[in-house]
């Protein structure tokens, strides 16, 4: 047992004992088996929130999802991010031959054998997305995205022993470093919120001894926060929508449709040029979209036909037609929600599931749209001013 990944805190007459692990490590899913046999704690809590509490002990979940309620509900992109996660994690753990997050797993199953109280001590995760989501801003959400997207394809190999460097102090600070370099407001609602849940959370589970099984980058910060008191209730609000973007949302149309109406008044030929312009950009960026994903030929027809038009009407997106027509295309089969925690598992078969090529057209569609309307935007806009 590698006491270096153990930390024994004593607050308020309660011993607690904090297990720093990887989430795709053999030996941190033995090494939590071990310490609970030998602490024989009042409480477990284990780095879990209910929804994936649910999803480690309900494997069929995904039998029960509604596609077409995902789309309607606007969590595409949502799930779809879940999914690549649960990918590269995926892809880890086969790597050592262990299942993804089988520490979390051993924890659960070592409550139920010694009888201890079982806390799940992590926030919500729609939660943290959420507060991460509305903290990032657009291009902080499209960077964001499309990095998970590097992580899915990026497959290197690494050795078991550098990824049980991964709990080292001086690894991890390297690594929250590197986190606030790429994505400086994101540390905030993915470490530092979550440090003052869990500290609070593992400080009221019941007894006398508490074992809190960890990932290692929250284990300085719960050390840290554990003395205070945090209001989790505050930790667990969904942050306010800014007016802002709605205000953006709804002006940019508004100007493009001005432009081109004055345009057509003082000079008919240059607002045609406008109108063509705007829903060749539109359309054809989504329709490109569509087609990355190995759209249906009607969904990536669809994208093409929405996109200059839900462009001026920001209460629905393209990525949504486009996303139903492909469901009732290609309507995925139970097999396909069957399948579906496996085939992440590869590119391939993230392709090929007719479930994530439905989430793929969704947010593919989509961000081809938001391309679409910031160069057909321009054109209309240089073409204003050209035949001023």
């Amino acid at each position: 047992m590698s006491a270096e990944n153990i930390t024994r805190l004593e607050v308020n007459g309660k011993e607690i004992v904090l297990i720093g692990t990887a989430h795709v490590s053999k030996q941190s899913a033995e090494q939590v088996k071990e310490v609970i046999e030998a602490e024989n704690p009042d409480s477990i809590c284990v780095e879990l929130d209910e929804q994936r509490y649910q999803s480690i002990v309900n494997r069929n979940k995904w039998k029960d999802m509604d596609i077409f309620k995902v789309i309607k509900q606007k969590k595409a992109t949502l799930l779809l991010m879940n999914l690549i996660i649960s990918s590269y994690q995926k892809r880890m753990g086969s790597q050592f031959g262990v299942q993804p997050g089988q520490e979390m797993i051993q924890g659960i199953q070592s409550a139920k054998e010694t009888d201890a109280n079982l806390v799940l001590a992590d926030r919500d995760i729609q939660i943290t997305f959420a507060r991460i989501w509305h903290g990032v801003g657009f291009w902080g959400k499209m960077k964001l995205f499309f990095q998970m997207i590097y992580s899915f394809f990026y497959n290197e190999d690494i050795s078991e022993e550098e990824l049980e460097k991964l709990k080292s102090q001086d690894m991890l600070d390297a690594m929250l470093n590197d986190l606030t370099v790429n994505f400086p407001k994101l540390k905030i609602p993915l470490i530092d919120e979550r440090d003052q849940y869990l500290s609070q959370k593992i400080k009221d589970a019941p007894g006398e001894k508490v074992v809190a099984v960890l990932g290692a980058a929250h284990v300085p910060g719960v050390k840290k926060q554990i003395e205070k008191e945090h209001d989790l209730s505050r930790l667990s609000e969904r942050p306010k929508k800014s007016k802002t973007p709605a205000i953006i949302a709804w002006s940019i149309p508004i100007l493009i449709l001005a432009v081109i109406a004055y345009t057509f008044y003082a000079n008919p030929s240059v607002g045609l040029q406008q109108s063509i312009s705007w829903l060749l950009w539109n359309g054809s960026f989504s329709a490109l979209g569509t087609a990355m994903a190995l759209g249906h030929p009607l969904a990536v027809l669809t994208a093409f036909v929405a996109a200059p038009i839900t462009s001026l009407y920001p209460l629905v997106a393209a990525g949504w037609f486009a996303g139903i027509v492909q469901a009732y295309m290609r309507r995925p089969s139970v097999s396909d929600f069957e399948t579906l925690n496996e085939d992440v598992y590869s590119v391939k078969g993230f392709w090929n599931n007719k479930v994530t090529r439905i989430l793929l057209t969704v947010v593919l569609a989509n961000l081809g749209s938001t391309l679409g309307t910031m160069i057909g935007g321009a054109d209309v806009v240089r073409l204003f001013i050209e035949n001023l």
